[in-house]
């Protein structure tokens, strides 16, 4: 489909969803995000739902501005994957083994390493950048300089939440490795320090919301958001490198004998800032749910732990500010889907994939995610299909 535009207050809205199936409190946010007087744009991706703030699903260009709570708490949240010389004939029929290997390899939850991974001890990692980013360390905020040890034992940890990691198969048979993850718990403290600076400056006291505060530019609440804000993104895509540089090791010692390669990952952030030029302005372009999707550039865009995902590539469409969905988005809330599913409900929904199935991860069910198939529709004018994958492992934070 195209875009349907709506119109807002400073800019047009400008929808790749259908207006009449999203929730009145997100069409509000999305009205709101439109009051602000430095926004230059707004395109909502057909995976859009209420968040904090702004909307989950929403491209937000901004000019001398940024709104922290339009990148949400989890900077730099994104995707990586990998296609391996794997095939599904060579995966065994019982795949619980996979599962917990990459379990005992992969902190989840709320879990952490006994001591930080020392990248250098890893296959193929590249530790070139690694000191200089963590010496960047010491010029974050202070309010989180304590957190230091924790960050530290937090990289290569998947978290909680709908953060995941995979083994899929493509339609050809190839076996890919997927996983789903941020900046953890110091992304976190970040952000909910920033936004709470945010909040108290004088220029957000008329905001029609308070969690659409700004800061802006030349101002030194913006230099100092603007430095944490790429520190975080740049832990975020090294924390993903680092999982995905110990879950191939579990996949070269459980296939030893197929000598697994691994072609170059893809890797795309969805909750994030850029500084990107459109109509020959400069302006911080805020994705929240969201992927880059400039032509030819790869993307991922993940279904739920039962219906599979896809491998896509940009077609450069400037009008959604070169942007797509990052994933089916949901469809009802975390408590909707404990009130409305059981575990029975969650086992039909993920047979076939080795994975939970207990009401820890309920709120997790496919049924809570919007079809994937029909988001991926909605964009064609943003997005070409490379390959569509099926999880036959899914372990959960």
């Amino acid at each position: 489909m195209s875009y349907v535009e709506m119109p807002g207050a400073k800019v047009p809205i400008r929808m790749w969803a259908d207006p009449a199936t999203i929730e009145g409190s997100a069409l509000q946010q999305l009205q709101n995000v439109a009051t602000l007087p430095w926004i230059k744009g707004l395109a909502v991706m057909p995976d859009v739902h209420y968040g904090k703030g702004a909307t989950v699903g929403s491209v937000i260009a901004m000019h001398g501005a940024v709104c922290p709570a339009a990148v949400g708490v989890d900077i730099g949240c994104g995707m990586s994957a990998v296609r391996t010389s794997l095939t599904a004939n060579d995966l065994p029929g019982d795949l619980s083994r996979l599962r917990s290997k990459i379990e005992q390899a992969i902190p989840v939850g709320r879990g952490m390493h006994d001591s930080p991974v020392d990248p250098g001890r890893l296959h193929g990692f590249g530790t070139s950048g690694w000191d200089g980013f963590w010496g960047r360390f010491d010029g974050v905020a202070e309010a989180v300089k304590f957190r230091e040890e924790r960050a530290t034992k937090q990289m290569g940890t998947l978290g909680s939440g709908n953060h995941f990691v995979e083994v899929c198969t493509d339609t050809t048979g190839s076996v890919w490795l997927m996983l789903h993850s941020g900046s953890r718990n110091i992304g976190k403290e970040l952000a909910e320090f920033h936004i709470g600076v945010a909040q108290k400056l004088p220029h957000n006291q008329g905001l029609v919301d308070r969690d659409l505060a700004v800061f802006v530019a030349d101002t030194p609440q913006m230099a100092a958001y603007r430095n944490d804000l790429f520190w975080a993104q740049e832990y975020a895509k090294y924390n993903r490198t680092i999982m995905m540089a110990l879950l191939k090791d579990v996949i070269r010692r459980e296939f030893k004998k197929a000598k697994p390669t691994f072609e170059p990952e893809i890797s795309a952030h969805h909750n994030y800032v850029a500084e990107e030029r459109y109509d020959g302005m400069d302006l911080l372009v805020t994705r929240k749910g969201a992927i880059r999707a400039g032509s030819g550039e790869y993307g991922i865009i993940p279904g739920s732990m039962g219906t599979g995902s896809y491998i896509v590539k940009g077609l450069g469409n400037e009008k959604a500010f070169n942007s797509a969905s990052h994933g089916a988005g949901r469809r009802m809330s975390r408590n909707a889907a404990k009130r409305r599913h059981t575990t029975k409900d969650l086992e039909e929904q993920t047979r076939g994939v080795e994975c939970r199935k207990d009401s820890g991860v309920v709120d997790e069910i496919p049924g809570a995610y919007k079809p994937i198939e029909q988001v991926i529709d909605q964009q064609r004018d943003l997005v070409e299909v490379v390959a569509k994958l099926k999880q036959v492992v899914c372990v959960k934070g």
